[in-house]
C-alpha cells in the first residue's frame, strides 16, 4: 500500500462517526464479508480504525478506494461542508435530451458522455487532478476534485466537491478557490453544453434545503393581498378583554408568519448577508458629498435555521410585523447575499 493512502485513510476514517461506520464500509464494499463479521463495532472507535487499516493493507488499497470511501462519506454527510450555488444558462442540450430519453441505456451514455468531457477538459488544463465520479439516485452526479499542479502531486485532504443535479441548470459547490474557480467553469460548461456559469449567491450548509429553495420543492407562501398591520387588527378588539386581546394578537402575529413563509418546514440556511451601499447627501459638507466611493457596510444574520428563527420570533411578537421584505424576499428570490444600493435592494453581490 502507497504511504501517502495510510494518512489518508486514517482522517477519512476519522471523520465517520461511530454509528454509521458499519453501514458505509458496506456500501464501500472493499472489505470481504468474512472482514466485516470480524470487525465488533460495538468496539471503541480507536481498536475499529486499526483493524480496518490492517485489512485494507491486506487487501492491497490503493489511493482511489480510500477516494470512494471519501465521497460515500461526504455524500451520507453533506451538511459538514459549505455550499455555494451555480446557475448554468444558455443552450440546455443535455438536460432536454436526459428529459426526454426514456431507454435507461441511451441516459447512462449521456451521463457518461458529461463525466468523460469534464474529465478530459479538467485533464487537458491541469497535469495533477484527480477526478471522481458518482451518480445517486436523485438524479444527481456527485464529482470530486482533488488538486495538484504541473509539478506536485494532488492534495487529497482539501478536495473540492461538485454536485450537478440532472434535469436542471443548477450546480452545489464545496471548497472552490477564486484559482481553480475558471478551470471548473469551463469543465462545466463543455460537459453540460451550456454558454455560461455564475454563482446565485444562495450559501449554506444543508444540501437539500440549497436544491429545495432553487428547484422550489418546499410548501412556499403566496400571498394574494397585502396582510394588515397589527395596529389594524386590534383596532376591532379593544373592547375585549386582555386575556382575549392577547390571544387574538398571538393569532394574528401567527397568521402573519404563515403569510409570510408558508405552512411547513422551511428550508435550513445559517446565514443572511446584507451590503449597504449608499452615498453622503449633506450639501454643507462637501469632501463628504464629493466622495466618489459610496460608504459600505454589512450586516449579517446567523442561526442554525435562520428563515425559522425569523418565523418563530414573528409568531412570538418579538419581532415587528409585516415581516420586512429584505428578509421575507430570501425563500423567494433564493438568496440569502444581497447589496442594498442607490438603485434599491435585491442586486446581488459579485463573487468573490
Amino acid at each position: 500500500m502507497e504511504d501517502s493512502v495510510i494518512p489518508f485513510l486514517q482522517k477519512t476514517l476519522q471523520r465517520i462517526p461511530s454509528s454509521s461506520l458499519k453501514s458505509i464500509l458496506n456500501e464501500w464494499g472493499f472489505l470481504s464479508a468474512q472482514q466485516l463479521q470480524d470487525l465488533h463495532f460495538q468496539q471503541s472507535k480507536h481498536i475499529l480504525q486499526n483493524k480496518v487499516l490492517a485489512f485494507c493493507e491486506d487487501n492491497g488499497m490503493r489511493i482511489r478506494h480510500v477516494i470512494q470511501l471519501d465521497m460515500i462519506y461526504n455524500r451520507e454527510y453533506p451538511n459538514k461542508r459549505n455550499w455555494s450555488v451555480y446557475q448554468l444558462s444558455g443552450r440546455q442540450v443535455v438536460t432536454k435530451q436526459l428529459t426526454v430519453i426514456e431507454n435507461d441505456d441511451a441516459l447512462i451514455l449521456n451521463v457518461t458522455e458529461f463525466s468523460q468531457k469534464f474529465k478530459i477538459n479538467l485533464k487537458d488544463l491541469l497535469r495533477h487532478v484527480s477526478i471522481g465520479m458518482k451518480q445517486c439516485e436523485d438524479d444527481a452526479v456527485w464529482i470530486r476534485v482533488a488538486w495538484g499542479d504541473n509539478f506536485t502531486k494532488p492534495n487529497q485532504f482539501k478536495p473540492t466537491y461538485i454536485v450537478y443535479q440532472l434535469h436542471t441548470p443548477y450546480v452545489f459547490i464545496s471548497n472552490l478557490n477564486v484559482k481553480h474557480r475558471p478551470l471548473v467553469s469551463q469543465a462545466l460548461v463543455i460537459a453540460t453544453k451550456h454558454d455560461e456559469i455564475k454563482e446565485i449567491q444562495l450559501r449554506g450548509r444543508s444540501l437539500k434545503s440549497l436544491k429545495d429553495l432553487v428547484l422550489r420543492r418546499y410548501k412556499q407562501s403566496f400571498q394574494t393581498h397585502q396582510p394588515k398591520t397589527l395596529q389594524e387588527r386590534d383596532s376591532s378588539e379593544r373592547d375585549q378583554g386582555i386575556d382575549n386581546e392577547h390571544a387574538k394578537r398571538l393569532a394574528d402575529l401567527k397568521e402573519v408568519a404563515t403569510q409570510t413563509f408558508g405552512e411547513g418546514p422551511l428550508p435550513k440556511l445559517e446565514t443572511a448577508v446584507f451590503k449597504l451601499e449608499t452615498k453622503f447627501k449633506d450639501p454643507e459638507n462637501r469632501i463628504l458629498t464629493n466622495r466618489p466611493e459610496p460608504f459600505r457596510c454589512a450586516v449579517k444574520f446567523s442561526s442554525p435555521s435562520f428563515l425559522e428563527s425569523i418565523k418563530s420570533l414573528v409568531t412570538l411578537g418579538i419581532a415587528s410585523a409585516p415581516v420586512s421584505p429584505l428578509l421575507s424576499s430570501i425563500p423567494q428570490k433564493s438568496r440569502n447575499h444581497f447589496v442594498i444600493s442607490e438603485r434599491g435592494p435585491g442586486i446581488p453581490t459579485p463573487g468573490p
